[in-house]
């Protein structure tokens, strides 16, 4: 019997190391990894996502999507047929964008983002921010892999910038109670995670491989 592929998406500027603590089982299922590669000059998501569809090598794979990651695969499901579209700390259109993401679209105030203080993740560690914020920037400077400026000042836009208006109902979303980042009162029709935060793919990764399994195949 042939395995069920499963394709997974890192978060904005994440590698593929937020997954290592994620397990399948071997028997049924094939785990594949992708990679966020730096986007073209003016590269619309549309055309990005369908150029990260060419690292897809199975036919009707499942895509699961993290963040970022979660509205790249809603865009590759545009290109290719997936059997199953798998979100997680995501949102499923812009409407589940919390209000300080609707106000950053209309003011531009994105664009004010310093993204090169942000590349240097090890230069804010210096500064004693506490220890809850210390411990998040040593996450940070693990799991972010996407250094270019090109690739986060085009990222940020492009989640800002999402035009996504009409959910896609057969889209499975699972979400956090706790995320910060797209707080649950915004989101409809989801799987809740109890103490899940946006990184719960992390620390809740207990939760995850002992559910996903069932969610891929129901």
């Amino acid at each position: 019997m042939s395995k069920v592929p499963v394709y997974f998406m890192p978060g904005l500027a994440a590698s593929t190391t937020i997954f290592e603590r994620i397990t399948l089982p071997e028997d049924i299922f094939e785990m594949h990894l992708l990679e966020w590669e730096i986007p073209l000059d003016g590269e619309p998501l549309s055309d990005y996502a369908k150029r990260i569809t060419q690292n897809i090598k199975h036919q009707n794979p499942i895509l699961i999507g993290v963040s970022f990651g979660g509205i790249m695969v809603q865009e590759m499901a545009r290109h290719i047929k997936a059997r199953k579209v798998i979100i997680i700390s995501s949102v499923k259109s812009n409407a589940e964008f919390p209000r300080r993401m609707k106000i950053a679209k209309s003011t531009k105030a994105y664009k004010l983002i310093p993204m090169r203080l942000i590349l240097n993740v090890e230069s804010m560690a210096r500064f004693s921010f506490g220890e809850k914020i210390n411990k998040r920037l040593k996450l940070y400077e693990k799991f972010l892999s996407v250094r270019d400026i090109r690739y986060l000042d085009w990222a940020i836009e492009q989640v800002i910038l999402w035009d996504r208006t009409q959910i896609d109902e057969n889209v499975i979303h699972i979400h956090g109670d706790q995320d910060d980042v797209f707080p649950i009162k915004y989101i409809t029709n989801c799987k809740v995670v109890k103490g899940g935060t946006h990184i719960m793919i992390l620390n809740k990764f207990k939760w995850l491989n002992e559910n996903l399994p069932k969610i891929i195949l129901e």
